[in-house]
């Protein structure tokens, strides 16, 4: 797990029997495999109520087209940049057009 083999383990537990004693080593032994045991229980848990928050999510997610839909603006006209393009004019404004002209007579 860690890469502990067993020379480097024997040195560890000889250096805690050194240090704690022999009487309170199989306490410190016996509180450390409960508090991995509860680490464990409770990392279940966490992952058990991420798996379900994900499948809700999954659930609740409405299913999305396999194509990629086209973009709706306003084409880009050639060789100009998307800050260059000049911006559409509005429908009703006054264009001079040639059917408001009067027409030359020829008379």
């Amino acid at each position: 797990m860690f890469g502990i083999g067993a020379p480097e383990l024997i040195v560890i537990l000889v250096v805690a029997l050194l240090v704690f004693g022999p009487k309170r080593l199989p306490e410190l032994a016996r509180n450390l495999g409960r508090g991995l045991a509860e680490f464990r229980r409770a990392s279940s848990d966490l992952r058990r109520s991420v798996d379900e928050a994900q499948e809700a999510v999954r659930l609740d997610a409405p299913v999305r087209e396999s194509t990629p839909k086209p973009e709706t603006g306003p084409p880009a006209q050639a060789g100009l940049r998307a800050d260059e393009v000049p911006a559409p004019e509005a429908p009703d404004a006054k264009k001079p057009a040639a059917a408001e002209a009067p027409e030359p007579r020829g008379d």
